[in-house]
């Protein structure tokens, strides 16, 4: 009986374009100050296109599969950018420039835009509903706006809103109803457009991870520092330009009060009798 050799299973060829592909990204990588990775999940063509004219000679983006891109950071030979790999999903683009990688996630950030949240979605943050006049006319409306605890009144054959109420938390999913609300109130708490996930610097040869910026949110944060960095100073009676004018303010209310008691004790020692 004669025995048939297996032939050894040739390992697929890789198509020419995809190595052309991973040796063009990898030289991108080497020669970038800046790599950041974002998320195109649920971003419209339109809007891809709109942001990428925008950006035009501040950052040059590739989109890739999954594959392409972690090939093309091995190729790369950055030993401190292979974490990035994990970071890499379905549904990423590259962004490559020059700016300082929170530079350029500011930049995409601002580049979102306002969108309706569907059922499912996350909400970013509370969604505060104010007392305000509405365009809804009484009906079915009503107890739509009810079900999601919003106290309402017929005013002027429209419904206003008479109490304010968080219709969403921040982190919570939200619901079908929810969802159906906002819309009608037009409420638009999502934003649409590239979510910063993670960079890599060259030059300080570091990856960050988290580095969506929100410009609003660090101001915010600066403010309330700023205030209580204040306070403490007042307390500890440290002098510098910014307390300056509250111990000055303070030394004139003291000197005004001290003026007052002054002049009744002189008062009462000039006119003992009047005092009795």
């Amino acid at each position: 009986m004669k025995l048939e050799m297996k032939k050894p299973m040739r390992e697929k060829e890789i198509p020419e374009y995809k190595i052309k592909l991973v040796a063009d990204i990898a030289q991108k990588i080497k020669t970038s100050k800046t790599l950041l990775i974002a998320s195109t999940k649920n971003l419209p063509s339109s809007q891809f296109h709109e942001i990428k004219k925008n950006l035009r000679g501040k950052a040059e983006i590739s989109v890739a599969k999954k594959s392409i891109v972690i090939r093309a950071i091995e190729k790369s030979g950055k030993t401190a950018l292979q974490p990035l790999k994990e970071s890499i999903g379905a549904d990423v683009a590259l962004f490559f420039s020059d700016m300082d990688p929170f530079s350029l996630s500011g930049l995409l950030t601002d580049s979102q835009s306002a969108a309706k949240a569907k059922a499912g979605d996350v909400a970013p943050e509370d969604i505060h509903v104010e007392p305000q006049p509405t365009d809804l006319v009484p009906g079915p409306a009503i107890s739509e706006l009810a079900g999601v605890g919003l106290k309402v009144a017929v005013e002027g054959g429209k419904l206003a809103i008479k109490q304010p109420h968080t219709i969403a938390k921040a982190g919570e999913v939200i619901k079908e109803n929810v969802a159906s609300v906002m819309a009608k109130l037009g409420i638009t708490p999502m934003k649409v457009g590239f979510e910063p996930i993670a960079a890599y610097d060259s030059q300080a040869d570091k990856v960050y991870f988290g580095i969506k910026i929100d410009k609003k949110a660090t101001l915010d944060e600066v403010k309330d520092s700023i205030k209580r960095a204040l306070g403490l100073a007042i307390n500890l009676k440290i002098v510098i330009k910014e307390t300056l004018s509250y111990f000055l303010a303070k030394a004139a209310m003291e000197e005004k009060a001290l003026q007052t008691i002054s002049e009744k004790h002189h008062s009462h020692h000039q006119n003992p009798q009047e005092a009795k």
